[in-house]
């Protein structure tokens, strides 16, 4: 189940022996650490960055986006 992304329900996790449980806990977090370096290595160890026709390294639009203030006003009613 672990690899179909689907993970273990509740009562498995629950009724689970401890050593089990901690031997599952340590495989999957060595798995999602080779993955990570993986993708790491893949990007060159490097973020994402987005260059311009200028040439000028900029921040991506998501990030850019990330930034922007509410367009509405939330107020508490006045009693």
């Amino acid at each position: 189940m672990f690899h179909g992304k689907g993970g273990y329900d509740w009562h498995t996790v629950y009724n689970m022996p401890i050593w089990l449980r901690n031997f599952i806990f340590n495989k999957m977090k060595d798995h999602y650490d080779k993955e990570a370096a993986e993708m790491k290595k893949a990007n060159g160890g490097k973020g994402t960055t987005v260059v311009n026709s200028n040439g000028e390294i900029t921040a991506p639009e998501h990030l850019k986006n990330s930034q922007k203030s509410p367009t509405y006003v939330a107020k508490a009613s006045k009693k």
